[in-house]
């Protein structure tokens, strides 16, 4: 199943996404609708009211997550590219709900940096409480997948050893378009980013040091993990950064990240404030 936040004439809907339409799903928003117990049974069933495919205006997929975790240096062909060592435990940091845009949303340029870089993601959505878990509770809790951009300021990423302060500017991270449910625990495959029609980045989930279950497992030891909480699994190479020259986003260009199997974020580079 795909479900999505969508925007509506009175708000946000959580909504199922199928072939012919999208329908509501009974929740404000697919947060919400994950703390349900029932939510899968409840989204297989749900009857509400019906929108057309064309013109969906996508919000974030989870406007307000508890917790948005993401993972640094997690593709061995980026760790070695940025000349570092296969880390013995996952990197983390966090973004806040104000830094995330929806599918099809502007991403936006943070004033006073002129190193914007592109970073292609996979995203977990956690679909239940779990705290200390098993490698089997920690694939259970898994809702399913989507599609990140972790965009950064690098030059703010660099002003110290912590990263957060690059990684969490407003309106600078598209995350969706929906959420792909997964019933057998499969792990989807490419990842691809383009700029402008140049593809940048093109990698496979295999190449991931940590992958979904092991993050899961990992986090919910330091934190209890709970429905609509995200975690973003890292980049693959070929970031602007480590280019030579490097290369970073500008104003007007077009970002595309696509995760196969999973869907595809398309954005607009527009000046923040």
């Amino acid at each position: 199943m795909k479900l999505a936040t969508i925007r509506t004439g009175s708000g946000t809907a959580a909504v199922r996404v199928d072939d012919d339409g999208a329908v509501e799903l009974g929740a404000v928003d697919l947060g919400a609708f994950l703390a349900r117990p029932d939510w899968r049974e409840a989204a297989r069933q749900a009857r509400g009211p019906r929108h057309g495919l064309d013109g969906l205006d996508y919000a974030p997929l989870v406007p307000n997550p508890e917790k948005v975790f993401c993972v640094g240096l997690n593709y061995r062909s980026h760790i070695l590219e940025m000349g570092r060592e296969l880390p013995q435990y996952p990197a983390l940091f966090a973004k806040f709900a104000r830094a995330l845009v929806g599918a099809h949303d502007p991403v936006e340029l943070p004033a006073g940096s002129d190193q914007v870089d592109w970073e292609a993601e996979l995203g977990v959505v956690i679909g239940a409480e779990v705290r200390h878990a098993t490698a089997e509770q920690a694939a259970a809790a898994i809702a399913g997948y989507t599609v990140v951009n972790d965009v950064t300021a690098r030059d703010f990423q660099y002003r110290s050893v912590q990263w957060l302060q690059g990684k969490t500017f407003e309106r600078s991270t598209p995350v969706g378009p929906w959420l792909v449910t997964t019933e057998d625990g499969a792990v989807p495959g490419a990842i691809t980013c383009e700029v402008d029609g140049d593809t940048v980045q093109k990698a496979d989930t295999s190449d991931l040091v940590f992958g979904p279950v092991e993050l899961v497992a990992y986090i919910s030891r330091i934190i209890t993990l709970v429905p609509g909480d995200i975690i973003a699994t890292g980049t693959p190479g070929g970031v602007g950064h480590a280019r030579k020259p490097a290369r970073y986003l500008t104003e007007g260009a077009e970002l595309v990240t696509r995760v196969d199997g999973v869907g595809e974020l398309r954005n607009t580079v527009v000046k923040g404030a």
